[in-house]
C-alpha cells in the first residue's frame, strides 16, 4: 500500500515537472522595464522567462520541439497572457531556441529545481 502511495506521489511530481505546450517571446516594448519580480527587464538576456505560476526563481529546462535546442532559463517574470501559451522567454532565448521570426514554437519545459 505504501508503495502505491509514493509512486503515484512520483508519478503527480513528475507531471507536474515536465509540460509540452506553446512557448512565445516579448522584448522590445518591454526591455528596460520592471519585471514582476522586482528586477529589470533585458530582452537580450537569454536567461529571462515568464511563467503564470512557477515561483520565482524556479529553474526551467525549455526545449524547442521542432529543433531539439534547449535553454536553461529562470522564472522571472509572470506570463504569458496569450490563451494556450505556457512560456515566454526573452528575445535572446526565442532566437537560441530558433523561433524568434516566427514568434512562438512547441515546446517542452522541465522544471529543474
Amino acid at each position: 500500500m505504501l508503495g502505491t502511495a509514493i509512486s503515484m506521489a512520483l508519478a503527480t511530481t513528475t507531471h507536474a515537472r515536465v509540460q509540452e505546450c506553446r512557448a512565445s517571446w516579448y522584448g522590445p516594448g518591454f526591455h528596460g522595464n520592471t519585471m514582476a519580480n522586482g528586477q529589470r527587464f533585458d530582452q537580450n538576456d537569454p536567461t529571462h522567462l515568464a511563467h503564470k505560476s512557477l515561483p520565482f526563481g524556479t529553474t526551467i529546462k525549455v526545449t524547442n520541439l521542432q529543433n531539439g535546442r534547449s535553454i536553461i532559463a529562470r522564472v522571472t517574470d509572470r506570463g504569458p497572457y496569450v490563451k494556450g501559451r505556457c512560456v515566454d522567454l526573452s528575445k535572446a532565448g526565442a532566437e537560441q531556441l530558433g523561433f524568434l521570426s516566427r514568434g512562438h514554437a512547441p515546446v517542452r519545459v522541465e522544471t529543474l529545481n
